[in-house]
């Protein structure tokens, strides 16, 4: 990267850090029309945006697009446009007896210029649903997107210049090298979704100004399987959670813990819902491809070194696609030693690993890093209570994969490995917000009597208060 565009990008960020000192309290009608103009922008670009992410893929599902990219922007830009008063009003809070009469609120207030570096696997969700949660709370954005989409990255550079001044919204494409010197703005936030191992690197980039980050990462989230579980109906889930986007989704499940007596059934349970949703892989419209040659030698070499130590794969389909499309495939007999057991599979991938009694899968997700997912399927309550209670991970779906990331209402984020901070509806509000604290004295406070000089009166108030903390 040359000078020149290092200092465009500090160019750009003055120009966005000018604008938000004129405007440093947007109104609810101006965060509301930036919401309906992003809003617009998606309806209106729904399908040339599916075609860009197909492009980009080699192919992708054009209805996984329109449901997992689009229509998640849209219905969180009109969620927030719906909730915005009640997210920007200053609230009362309660305050302490001895402070009496005095009162407390809390003021959300912007943090003044957001930036968002997004990923390729939901190249408009992972960009564009950041940015509304920071334009909801009153924030000028700069973007990043993945320079593995660029079909996608150029159409959402377009379009965000087409609806939005360049002081408002404004997309950055670029290589790796772009994005290092991105992060390295002293931005007001900045927010990630990516690998764990790069998003190590972004929070060292970001602590050279001690910008605030937030990072949405991944890990290898599990599906536990119940003995109480409908191992019909939990396959049918399983399948459309591992196999939406081809796997390619960061809360995806990575690997399942089954009883060792249902291993079996769950596998022939397995390939007969992917064969229902999938019946053939080749040509298949519905079926997405592994987005990069590079990505998909990888998944190749991922299953080539888990034969090599002895697992047993086992396809869903018996054919062999000549484009980018990976065929779905069972593992049996994974262990820790397997690169496929270590690293995030991101790809159709799915180990199968046995278990003796619900402590022991407890045990084996205790005894790896914390995930950003976790699934459980069955009917007893006290095992499910169990699970929950002793293991943590970013977000928990019960009795399906996936959707607990699509709830406005709940926050969406990871824990440990997997991540840090959270949006989502109210949750991303605040998020890219400024909750300040504003006290309010009383002309009748009675704080004048811990002024000093101190003797007796200081220390009988003290020991009063002390008394009713």
């Amino acid at each position: 990267m040359d000078l020149s565009t290092r200092e465009h990008l500090h160019l750009v960020l003055e120009q966005m850090r000018s604008a938000f000192d004129r405007e440093r309290m947007p109104s609810l009608a101006v965060r509301r029309d930036r919401l309906a103009r992003l809003r617009e922008m998606t309806r209106r670009n729904a399908e040339a945006l599916a075609a860009a992410m197909s492009q980009d893929f080699g192919h992708r599902s054009r209805h996984e697009s329109l449901l997992a990219d689009i229509f998640t922007v849209e219905s969180g830009a009109r969620h927030a446009m719906r909730h915005l008063p009640r997210w920007m009003a200053t609230r009362r809070i309660p305050t302490a007896l001895h402070f009496l009469p005095a009162r407390n609120r809390l003021m959300p207030q912007p943090l003044g210029v957001v930036g968002v570096v997004s990923p390729w696997n939901y190249p408009y969700n992972l960009a564009m649903n950041p940015a509304l949660a920071a334009l909801a709370a009153g924030n000028r954005v700069l973007i990043k997107p993945s320079e593995l989409t660029p079909a996608t990255s150029a159409l959402m550079a377009r379009l965000v210049a087409e609806h939005f001044e360049r002081d408002e919204m404004q997309v950055i494409t670029g290589d790796a090298e772009v994005g290092r010197h991105f992060c390295q703005l002293p931005l007001d936030h900045l927010f990630f979704t990516g690998s764990t191992a790069v998003g190590r690197l972004v929070a060292q980039a970001a602590a050279q100004h001690l910008t605030p980050v937030t990072l949405e990462l991944g890990g290898k989230s599990p599906a536990v399987i119940d003995r109480s579980a409908d191992l019909t109906l939990t396959a049918q889930r399983l399948a459309f959670g591992k196999l939406l986007n081809a796997g390619q989704t960061c809360v995806a499940p990575d690997y399942v813990l089954a009883p060792r007596a249902m291993v079996e059934p769950l596998v022939q349970a397995l390939k007969e819902a992917a064969r229902a949703m999938y019946p053939r892989i080749a040509g298949n419209p519905d079926y997405t491809a592994v987005a990069a040659p590079r990505h998909h030698a990888r998944l190749q070499g991922l299953l080539d070194d888990a034969r090599a130590k002895g697992a047993t794969l086992i396809p869903t389909h018996d054919e062999q696609p000549d484009d980018r499309r990976l065929v779905p495939t069972l593992i049996l007999g994974a262990t820790d030693q397997m690169a496929v057991m270590r690293e995030e599979i991101f790809g159709p991938l799915l180990p199968i690993l046995p278990y003796d009694t619900p402590s022991d899968a407890i045990a084996y997700i205790n005894a790896h890093d914390r995930p950003l997912a976790m699934y459980w399927f069955g009917h007893d309550a006290v095992a499910r209570d169990a699970l929950l209670a002793q293991t943590h991970a970013g977000g928990v779906t019960i009795n399906d994969c996936i959707w607990h990331l699509g709830q406005e209402e709940q926050p969406f984020g990871g824990v440990g490995a997997s991540g840090m901070g959270a949006y989502h509806g109210v949750w991303g509000f605040n998020t890219f917000s400024k909750l300040k604290p504003v006290f309010h004295q009383s002309r009748l406070a009675g704080t004048w009597m811990f002024y000093p000089p101190y003797g007796g009166r200081f220390e009988r108030l003290l020991a009063l208060l002390k008394r009713f903390a």
